[in-house]
């Protein structure tokens, strides 16, 4: 600790001390003027007030990420590497930092992988920012394939996943698309301990059955048989659009070519309707 530092933080699981200067704290940041406030020196009562010193308990913080906070609120910079970075983020909301936002937000789309998009764009729309989703939405487009097998695929909330399906720029086939909805769907379904259908019924929606030929659509009926992962009404939509060869009773969105859509026969009889 310098020989000045008036606070005490007792930060994560491993109990790590962090010693700070209440004046900097507070003057810079108005969620730690409110912690601080709440240990009144010397007051009446001293058995229930919190001593000046503190120790503050942080268990749900890791240190390297507060520590990260409190060089931004001591030299208006910050060290980041791509560990952190999306915990430093959410303390710069939790902590109401602009700034560090800023910094954090910036350091994500010049570090970004194929390994971490995905969590990072659940971290861009959960806090509202709007740059960096379109930063991984462009991401995940370049790369689409790759992103289908990470990790943080399966662990996208299903309105992110949903957005995710909603562009025509996605580079792979809907195919592919189906497949990587329906082992996400497991994945959520045995997570949140509810049923496929339910989990998947949002991003399901924006699955564009009528792209597939009719011998795709025989072999996805039978895998959806099992886990009734697809609405029969979304399947039979898609066979109607065969039948009628184009898409009426579709919503056009579903019927347009993606960018990394394999072309197959029937797609000439669709397009014209696709505006």
């Amino acid at each position: 600790p310098s020989p000045h530092s008036d606070v005490m933080f007792v930060v994560g699981q491993e109990q790590q001390k962090v010693f700070a200067h209440r004046c900097v704290l507070a003057c810079r940041c108005q969620v730690f003027r409110g912690m601080l406030s709440q240990a009144p020196v010397g007051s009446q009562d001293s058995s229930s007030s919190v001593p000046a010193q503190g120790p503050f308990i942080l268990g749900n913080v890791q240190p390297e990420v507060f520590l990260a906070v409190i060089e931004f609120l001591y030299t208006n910079s910050v060290t980041l590497n791509s560990h952190i970075a999306l915990e430093v983020l959410t303390s710069s909301v939790e902590y109401g930092l602009q700034d560090l936002c800023k910094l954090c937000v910036k350091f994500i789309k010049d570090t970004l992988s194929v390994e971490q998009v995905c969590e990072a764009l659940q971290a861009a729309v959960t806090y509202g920012q709007v740059d960096l989703q379109q930063h991984c939405l462009a991401f995940i487009e370049g790369c689409t394939a790759a992103v289908l097998r990470t990790q943080g695929f399966r662990e996208l909330s299903d309105v992110v996943l949903a957005r995710v399906l909603r562009s025509d720029r996605l580079a792979a086939d809907e195919l592919d698309l189906v497949q990587a909805v329906r082992e996400w769907a497991h994945v959520s379904s045995a997570v949140l301990e509810r049923p496929v259908p339910e989990v998947a019924a949002l991003p399901v929606r924006e699955l564009r059955l009528p792209l597939l030929a009719p011998s795709e659509l025989v072999t996805l009926e039978s895998y959806n048989q099992q886990d009734l992962l697809i609405p029969v009404e979304n399947i039979a939509a898609a066979w109607r659009a065969h039948a009628l060869r184009k898409g009426s009773g579709v919503p056009s969105r579903l019927c347009r070519p993606r960018r990394g859509t394999r072309p197959r026969d029937h797609h000439r009889h669709l397009e014209p309707h696709a505006k």
